[in-house]
């Protein structure tokens, strides 16, 4: 992954290490030019000299900072553009159709498609940094060699053997990062999921619990994060001392040799001068070492995302052909243990699962979020396999409305009519139907009204008729819905199952839901126990039997 993402980006990586280099080896060449200009200016009183000297240096420094503003410009844009490409494949492979089989929590996802992406595109300026400044190490190097061999042979030496020890760091650097990296994203992922889940956990007392459990993995999260910028103040620490200790040495013997007369005062001002420059590239190698490291950890988290395996994997440009004809057949997965029933067109059916785990299995199976090597037996519509379908031509024929409903940001009518052709007379009689017209007239501005991310701007009886309103409008050969009304008044829930028998004339409809008023409605009542169907009739037939009675009349 970091070798593609440096591949992917050729011009701009290539402006950039040109113009970094040439920035770099224009500041190395800054201490030769104002030893040449001592020596063959100042201490000889030439004033042409003098001139000329001056108007080198003021050149020279025109050159590096124009090429360190464009060669960073380039930096920037190739890095940014990295991680942008990175987050698009990141959210491409969350949303793809096939689905994504056992995805992180919301808040380990966050943290991958920001922190991570930005980490691995930084691999960008880390390359860049480590061509210029190894360039300006020779530079440095040859500048020496000019000056005095035995100082430019000890620098060309010393230089890639201190940088090598540094290296040796590196590994330390990744493993911390690593175990950082993933402690930060499994506590965002838990903020993530008690901001989402805070009404429930009032509702049933938990608070407490949950913050406990919040705070014990925050300081763990804390412990690895400390533990990680001790490794990075040590790399840092090393690198200062080490290419301190260097620049020492090397202005030392300068020192030693100007006082035996071995070298001019120019020539000492310039090997002092490219000493303490060594102590800039020695450090942008020791950063590229660092932040090489932090890419490398970041990627193996991009790389898992990428590389976990898919759902579904239909054949492409297979739909169904028919009226919407739902079949399963000895399905099992979860709870369900050879669960058989049709659905035809026309027909409400409703199921009752006293059992949760009954449901949310059926529901899971038909929404296709469940691996298909996890479900057994067969989910035909009309005649064709699910799992032989092409991923959008199944979720066209089967539309399952979870009870979790999701809203995104936008208004009332891109919330029930997302891709904006529906003509407002199918428009409004969805909103009818889903008896959410309350939603626009109740507000000053109608369909336009804002609704914010989650639909957190409505109440919950809204967010829950507007979604309603959305799967109505889809008009799918199969809808499947599971608990439609369970924020919605008894009044209102009578005129939801009016609408729905309207609405879903002549298609197949499956109300997976305990609520009398919407099973009095059904066609069809299967009472599933035990992960299979124990009884099939009516909502007037089924109310004698216990099991029934117990789940639906309460």
């Amino acid at each position: 992954m970091l070798r593609r993402a440096l591949r992917r980006h050729p011009r701009r990586l290539g402006a950039a290490v040109l113009l970094l280099s040439v920035h770099q080896a224009c500041e190395a060449l800054v201490p030769v030019a104002i030893g040449l200009t001592i020596d063959r200016a100042v201490a000889t009183g030439e004033v042409p000299a003098l001139v000329l000297a001056l108007l080198g240096t003021g050149l020279l420094f025109v050159v590096l900072s124009q090429a360190y503003r464009f060669g960073a410009r380039a930096v920037v844009a190739a890095w940014w553009e990295e991680t942008h490409l990175l987050r698009v494949e990141l959210t491409g492979r969350v949303l793809d159709p096939r689905g994504l089989a056992d995805p992180p929590p919301t808040g380990e996802l966050l943290s991958t498609a920001t922190s991570d992406a930005d980490r691995v595109g930084r691999v960008i300026e880390a390359a860049s940094v480590v061509v210029a400044g190894t360039t300006a190490l020779a530079v440095a190097a040859v500048s020496l060699l000019v000056v005095h061999v035995p100082l430019g042979l000890a620098v060309l030496v010393g230089a890639p053997l201190l940088v090598g020890a540094l290296q040796l760091l590196a590994p330390l650097l990744t493993r911390r990062t690593a175990t950082q990296q993933e402690d930060v994203a499994r506590t965002a992922g838990m903020a993530t999921d008690l901001v989402q889940g805070v009404r429930a956990l009032r509702g049933i007392g938990a608070e407490d619990a949950a913050t406990e459990r919040y705070r014990r993995t925050s300081r763990t999260a804390l412990a690895s994060t400390l533990h990680a910028a001790r490794a990075v103040g040590v790399y840092r620490g090393v690198t200062t001392l080490g290419s301190g200790l260097f620049l020492t040495a090397v202005a030392g013997t300068a020192g030693a040799l100007a006082f035996d007369g071995q070298l001019s005062i120019g020539d000492l001002v310039t090997v002092v001068g490219l000493a303490q420059f060594l102590a800039e590239p020695i450090g942008l190698l020791g950063f590229a070492g660092q932040k090489f490291a932090e890419a490398r950890a970041s990627a193996a988290r991009i790389a898992e995302v990428l590389a976990r395996p898919v759902l579904t994997a239909g054949e492409p440009g297979h739909a169904p052909s028919g009226g919407g004809r739902l079949e399963l057949r000895d399905v099992g997965a979860g709870s369900l243990a050879g669960l058989s029933f049709t659905a035809s067109p026309g027909q409400l059916v409703g199921v009752v699962a006293p059992d949760p785990r009954d449901a949310d299995a059926l529901v899971a199976v038909l929404a296709g979020r469940l691996p298909a090597a996890d479900v057994r037996g067969q989910v035909l519509v009309d005649g064709a396999d699910v799992r032989d379908l092409e991923p959008a031509a199944a979720r066209r024929a089967v539309h399952v409305e979870p009870h979790a409903v999701v809203l995104f940001e936008g208004t009332v009518r891109t919330a029930v009519d997302p891709d904006g052709t529906a003509p407002d007379d199918r428009f409004l009689a969805a909103v009818r139907a889903a008896a959410a017209e309350d939603v626009l007239t109740g507000h000053p501005d109608g369909e336009r009204r804002a609704v914010a991310d989650r639909g957190r701007t409505l109440s919950g009886g809204q967010r829950q008729r507007i979604a309603l309103a959305r799967a109505l409008l889809a008009d799918p050969p199969v809808l499947v819905l599971h608990d439609p009304t369970t924020a919605v008044d008894a009044v209102t829930e009578e005129a939801i199952a009016a609408g729905l028998t309207g609405m879903r004339r002549g298609r197949t409809t499956v109300l997976v839901t305990s609520s009398p008023a919407l099973l009095g409605r059904c066609d069809r009542v299967l009472l599933v126990d035990g992960g299979r169907v124990a009884a099939t009739g009516t909502h007037a037939e089924l109310v004698d039997a216990e099991a029934y009675r117990t789940a639906v009349l309460r």
